[in-house]
């Protein structure tokens, strides 16, 4: 019973957690970047052009070179995704997902060295995995050289 009890305060507090993030500036610039983005029919524009290339671009990637479009393809796409990313509204997206990202990857990483310095936390981000001491994971073959 009192394992069942304590994960239930733990849920809580984890809930309270992830209110605060929603509640934080970061989280709100996330959210009124996405908006911009949805709500502009030229960023609009520049998604959908480069997502409709980028499925030719998919099926160009099969023959590679050898398919008789493979250079207009190429050059196209990376016009598209050129202008897509200096679109205003998708670079300050951009930034405000990074943003977000490292608040999560900074409390990700808060609670698992709280718990030990050995917690593996995913965090996608090389330099949080290099600080824990354990690159690539103690299974993998990491070079953190510990016992597990």
């Amino acid at each position: 019973m009192l394992a069942t009890t304590e994960i239930l305060l733990i849920q809580e507090e984890a809930e309270a957690i992830a209110e605060m993030i929603l509640d934080s500036d970061v989280a709100e610039q996330y959210r009124i970047c996405l908006a911009n983005i949805q709500s502009n029919k030229e960023t609009q524009r520049k998604i959908h052009s480069f997502n409709q290339m980028k499925e030719l671009y998919e099926e160009v990637q099969r023959f590679g070179k050898y398919h008789p479009e493979y250079k207009k393809v190429m050059m196209e796409i990376r016009q598209l995704k050129r202008d897509m990313d200096l679109d205003d509204n998708v670079a300050a997206f951009k930034v405000a997902e990074n943003g977000l990202q490292k608040l999560l990857d900074d409390v990700s990483v808060i609670i698992g060295r709280s718990v030990s310095t050995f917690i593996k936390v995913p965090t996608g981000n090389p330099f949080f995995d290099e600080l824990s001491g354990c690159s690539g994971g103690c299974g993998s073959g990491g070079s953190c050289s510990c016992s597990a």
